[in-house]
């Protein structure tokens, strides 16, 4: 497979962007376009889209404020999955991130996928707390970090 098209998207693709959510969540808490939305209009938040021969497969949500920021949401659809599309977003989103003088970025995993697990820490995230409870289906959610200064990409 080609590498993934990113491309930096705003509240005018909140639809695609619920619909992708949808899907990569299904069972899982759903973001409305609603929702997107009031979070693109948040201060420091942007989006990444990824696109496969121009169909939409993925993105990732980050927002930022001074030197930290933290993923909201990376969403990559079944179909997409291992075919590092969300390597690719992650990898895009660290470097726009350290390119704006951010030191360190935050996010929250289910203790249930070991696969995200993996995949975040090959990127250099460590965990630094837990909250327990966190997820719908009583999963426990660990907080894992980066240190964008340390780091060789």
């Amino acid at each position: 497979m080609p590498a993934p098209r990113i491309e930096s998207v705003g509240r005018h693709h909140a639809a695609v962007l619920a619909d992708l959510h949808a899907e990569a969540f299904s069972g899982g808490e759903i973001w409305s376009a609603g929702a997107i939305e009031a979070l693109l209009d948040t201060p420091g938040t942007d989006v990444l889209l990824a696109s496969d021969t121009g169909v939409p497969v993925g993105f990732v949500m980050v927002r930022r404020l001074h030197d930290e920021a933290e993923i909201l949401t990376l969403a990559v659809v079944p179909a997409a999955r291992r075919r590092r599309v969300a390597w690719r977003l992650l990898e895009a989103a660290i470097g726009r991130l350290a390119w704006q003088g951010v030191a360190r970025l935050f996010l929250e995993v289910s203790n249930r996928n070991p696969a995200a697990q993996g995949l975040y820490a090959a990127l250099g995230f460590q965990c630094c707390g837990t909250r327990r409870n966190y997820y719908a289906d009583g999963a426990d959610a660990l907080v894992l970090a980066a240190d964008l200064r340390t780091s060789s990409r």
